[in-house]
């Protein structure tokens, strides 16, 4: 699973998710992309199951891009825990997606076969995701 291999602060907070993406919000690498169309976490573990998604329909004809990384550790408190005593324990790591990122690209020698593999990796998120092509200009 991915996570940061140091931290500057163990705990931060939740901070705003409004507003668009203004990074990331292009097909670079490959020639489609699965774009966020909603603001969101997504964890480590999202994030790899949607690339086991992706490369069991890509095998190896196909190159992946995975264009966001989970860096924000968030925290939990424990089931059926009374209210105060601070803040919960360290849980995990999520990416903060906003509107207009590009999370996934991939390229292959099929397109109906990179367009289904994103298609079958946006169900597993958490956000509404559209799959984009490249523009070529």
């Amino acid at each position: 699973m991915l996570s940061p291999s140091r931290v500057k602060w163990r705990k931060t907070m939740r901070g705003k998710m409004r507003g668009k993406s203004y990074r990331g919000c292009n097909v670079d690498f490959g020639t489609f992309g699965l774009m966020s169309l909603e603001p969101g976490w997504i964890t480590a573990n999202q994030i790899e199951s949607a690339r086991v998604a992706i490369n069991r329909k890509i095998k190896k004809y196909g190159k992946l891009w995975i264009r966001i990384f989970p860096d924000k550790p968030f925290t939990k408190k424990p089931a059926e825990t009374r209210m105060g005593s601070g803040k919960g324990g360290h849980e995990g790591y999520v990416a903060v997606v906003r509107p207009g990122r590009v999370m996934f690209e991939a390229v292959g020698p099929d397109e109906a076969v990179i367009k289904h593999a994103l298609y079958i990796a946006a169900n597993k998120l958490p956000v509404k995701c559209k799959i984009v092509s490249r523009e070529v200009i």
